[in-house]
């Protein structure tokens, strides 16, 4: 067997009689000094490499799932584990022996060992899906209340200085007080970090502004500049409600009652003085539909409080409340046979 031989494997360029031949030597010779061997070599040369990106890694582990469940299903089975990171540079990577062999030596390597701590955290995503709330508990007690199509994405465990998690979309944060290793909210441009307080973050995607309203403790708005460097923008007190626009940088802070910015935790849809643009914005996203407002209806405004509302009522309420219409429009079937999303015009009555 020859290095040259697994590395044609691995490429996708044996015939059928070196497959063969490559599936034998794995079922009769791998446990051998030969496969040892190419461990060691490869070990050699990954010492004084830079370490490999995770997507190289896998896109390559991904590759010799699919060949070995295609050419011998039963005959090895590898786990998608980021302790095989140095495995793109060795060349008998498909054999389960080598790759303990290697993982024997990884372990009595300390710097590398620092390096794996850190890229072997199991990532995890939480998603509340369109009409529902989801409520999960993180590793350090700390809990979120995610809005509807809104997602989470989080470590299993925290490890570092602080405790970062990814937020696209709506979350109401209870934080575990640490003094030693601050909450970091990402939401792509902006940051909020905090000790151990509760708070509320509004970021969805499609959406000009991101926005933070305190409720106890404290946190900091902060925002990573082009340069790397981190600039606090807000710290903000309780009750206090932060807006930051995207598009301009422009930075709004008002004090007042926070309700209106949790009340959806708890199933309630609430409106103070809002625009018929504002309200439609919410219930389409709330609803997992498409909701256009005629221009002749753009100046009414509402103040209305709706708990577990369904879409059809909320809006039969607000035409008593105004003097608008709303008709839902002919859903069209997509050529791959399933329908668009349902569209709702709102219009003045006529």
């Amino acid at each position: 067997m020859t290095k040259e031989l697994l590395e044609k494997y691995l490429n996708n360029r044996c015939t059928s009689q070196e497959v063969e031949e490559i599936i034998l030597w794995m079922q009769q010779q791998s446990f051998f000094s030969e496969s040892k061997k190419f461990g060691e070599i490869d070990w050699q040369h990954f010492k004084e490499d830079d370490v490999v990106s995770d997507e190289k890694l896998d896109s390559l582990l991904d590759k010799i799932h699919h060949k070995l469940n295609i050419e011998e299903p039963r005959t090895v089975q590898i786990k998608n584990n980021r302790l095989l990171h140095w495995i793109s540079k060795a060349a008998a990577v498909i054999l389960i022996p080598v790759l303990a062999y290697l993982l024997y030596t990884i372990s009595e390597n300390n710097r590398l060992t620092n390096q794996i701590t850190t890229v072997t955290i199991d990532s995890l995503e939480v998603i509340a899906p369109v009409g529902s709330r989801t409520v999960v508990e993180l590793s350090d007690g700390s809990v979120v209340h995610l809005n509807y199509g809104s997602r989470l994405k989080y470590p299993q465990n925290f490890l570092g200085e602080s405790r970062g998690v990814a937020l696209t979309g709506e979350g109401y944060f209870e934080v575990a007080h640490n003094p030693d290793k601050p909450f970091v909210v990402n939401t792509g441009r902006i940051n909020i970090r905090a000790l151990g307080t509760v708070f509320n973050v509004n970021a969805y995607s499609e959406s000009n502004c991101i926005s933070t309203t305190l409720i106890k403790g404290k946190v900091i708005v902060e925002k990573t500049k082009n340069n790397g460097n981190i600039e606090t923008i807000k710290e903000l007190i309780p009750s206090q409600h932060v807006e930051y626009e995207k598009n301009t940088g422009v930075v709004k802070s008002s004090l007042e009652q926070v309700e209106k910015y949790i009340a959806w935790k708890d199933g309630k849809l609430v409106f103070e003085n809002e625009s018929i643009d504002q309200v439609a914005k919410k219930l389409s996203r709330m609803f997992n539909v498409e909701i256009q407002v005629d221009k002749g209806v753009k100046e009414y405004k509402y103040t209305v409080t709706f708990v577990d509302e369904p879409l059809f009522q909320i809006l039969e309420l607000l035409s008593v409340a105004t003097p608008i219409n709303y008709r839902a429009l002919p859903r069209i079937k997509n050529p791959d046979g399933t329908f668009s999303k349902q569209r709702i015009l709102i219009e003045r009555n006529k």
